[in-house]
């Protein structure tokens, strides 16, 4: 792949997928920013960045927020150019253990929850994307790669607001797309299925897991087994530096939607 000029912005980059999708923009030269509300978590990727050579650093952040999308951004900023943006921040199935209720169907699903699960999954989208977009057109171009979910394709029998979140996640991508394409800002969405990641890992530790049996995992996913972090990131990278890749939803599931 090319080499990367100037910023890469990731949010939830704490971890999993963003976690390694930074060690991989950080492997093609960008500086990486890397986001989200942990602290003590971003600031481990970025050592690990250090180790392997590259640079980075890390901005605690609310950003499901103006400001906090402003403080990202403006970080990012002072290390050249934001060339790439990779909405990866977002809440799934971990998040009922500390807030009930969140991944239910509609009838049992508060409007309290539904909005922070939109705030969270799909407002944090808007509000980057809004504060980055005239930078990326003033000079001249940038890609933004959008994480959604497998989910956010086909109907959930439960997790409502949470595959409502990840479709407009889907539809945002392909506006931009059809917008600010002309003004050479590509916008593309990876689509994971069942990746095993800390969101997961409750279930992958329970009697639950339907990777655990010979004789479910092959029906929840035709490969037998979750995805792994890297191939995610592997997939976020080539969105981003594809240079004919706009408005692509690229579902990474292993089969599962087949």
């Amino acid at each position: 792949m090319k080499r990367i000029e100037g910023a890469v912005v990731i949010t939830g980059g704490g971890a999993g997928i963003g976690r390694e999708a930074a060690l991989g923009f950080a492997g093609l030269g960008a500086f990486v920013v890397v986001a989200g509300r942990t602290l003590g978590r971003l600031e481990e990727t970025v050592q690990a960045i250090e180790a392997a050579g590259g640079r980075g650093c890390a901005v605690a952040a609310d950003c499901a927020t103006e400001e906090g999308a402003d403080a990202v951004l403006t970080a990012a900023e002072q290390f050249g150019k934001v060339s790439v943006l990779v909405n990866n921040a977002g809440v799934g199935y971990s998040f009922e253990a500390t807030r009930p209720g969140s991944m239910a169907a509609l009838v049992d699903t508060t409007p309290e929850n539904w909005h922070e699960v939109m705030r969270i999954n799909l407002d944090s989208a808007y509000f980057m994307c809004r504060r980055v977009l005239p930078g990326m057109i003033a000079a001249g171009g940038g890609a933004i790669v959008n994480v959604s979910s497998a989910g956010g394709t086909q109907g959930m029998a439960d997790a409502h607001a949470y595959a409502t979140s990840k479709a407009g996640m889907i539809n945002l991508t392909r506006s931009l797309a059809r917008t600010y394409g002309p003004n050479g800002v590509r916008a593309n969405v990876l689509a994971p299925g069942f990746v095993a990641t800390d969101m997961v890992a409750g279930v992958l530790e329970s009697e639950a897991n339907p990777f655990a049996d010979d004789a479910m995992r092959f029906a929840v996913c035709p490969l037998g087994r979750p995805g792994e972090p890297e191939e995610m990131a592997e997939a976020i990278l080539f969105l981003a530096c594809n240079g004919y890749a706009n408005g692509a939803v690229l579902v990474l599931d292993g089969g599962s939607t087949c």
